[in-house]
């Protein structure tokens, strides 16, 4: 007799002669390799695994616009520059990918701001006063794995005004007809900043686009970490051609070097 597995989102018929091989699988009731394998892009996908349906087109296509956005932080993010580090040390490729995750899983600019934002969103929707409130209240102390929130979720909080891809990412994702959210935030933007008392940052901007797309926070945080993955990769990689020498930064200037003072001496 034919194996079955099934959760609810994944179904499988295992092959006659081999338990732990497939001959069918099933996502949400869809025959991904029999039907959907050339057919569904990968935001298609994603959309399916996580929500349990298909997207319409327009919501496909702003989770996919969302996810060129996130592909790549850049190596000024502390998760990019996690897995460059542990990439040009000799670490394997899943410890430079473990070494981004777990960077970029907190509240600064991580999955962490993402989950927080987006339950902004489900407590205040598009209530300006309500979020004016919500942002300037004293962040609460809860017992809980994460450091204490210094800010409101959502905000960068280096800028003294907001980066420019921010804005430029604010101005394209918002052109999406689903992106009602981020119109909304788009809108109100200086308002909002005046009430955090700091600049928007780029985790707004996923969690207005991944509520509109009817993600709950548990789900907006994991994709957060998901779709940030592939830069970290291609640093990695390429970090570990160049060697630790030719990291891409800045050099530092000491203003209390201990070598100079030794040479004076």
């Amino acid at each position: 007799m034919t194996q079955t597995l099934t959760t609810r989102i994944w179904r499988e018929h295992a092959e006659p002669d081999n338990a732990f091989a497939a001959s069918a699988a099933f996502c949400h009731g869809y025959d991904v390799y029999g039907e959907m394998l050339g057919q569904a892009r990968w935001a298609e996908m994603l959309f399916l695994l996580f929500r349990g349906e298909a997207p319409w087109p327009e919501q496909a296509e702003l989770l996919e616009a969302l996810a060129v956005a996130l592909a790549n932080a850049g190596p000024r993010d502390p998760a990019v520059q996690a897995a460059m580090a542990s990439s040009t040390g000799g670490a394997p490729a899943a410890a430079a990918l473990m070494a981004a995750l777990a960077t970029g899983a907190g509240r600064l600019g991580g999955a962490r701001d993402v989950f927080e934002a987006m339950t902004g969103w489900a407590e205040c929707g598009m209530e300006l006063a309500a979020w004016q409130a919500r942002l300037g209240e004293a962040r609460p102390e809860r017992l809980e794995i994460w450091p204490a929130a210094e800010r409101a979720a959502g905000f960068e909080p280096h800028g003294l005004r907001t980066a420019g891809i921010v804005l430029q990412a604010l101005q394209r994702l918002s052109a999406h007809a689903e992106a009602q959210r981020l119109r909304w935030l788009a809108a109100h933007r200086a308002e909002l900043e005046a009430a955090a008392g700091l600049p928007l940052a780029m985790t707004s901007l996923a969690a207005a686009v991944l509520a509109d797309l009817g993600f709950s926070p548990e789900q907006g945080e994991m994709l957060h970490l998901l779709l940030r993955l592939p830069g970290a990769a291609a640093h990695a990689l390429e970090q570990r051609a160049l060697g630790y020498k030719r990291f891409p930064f800045p050099p530092v200037e000491l203003q209390d070097d201990p070598a100079r003072s030794e040479a004076r001496a």
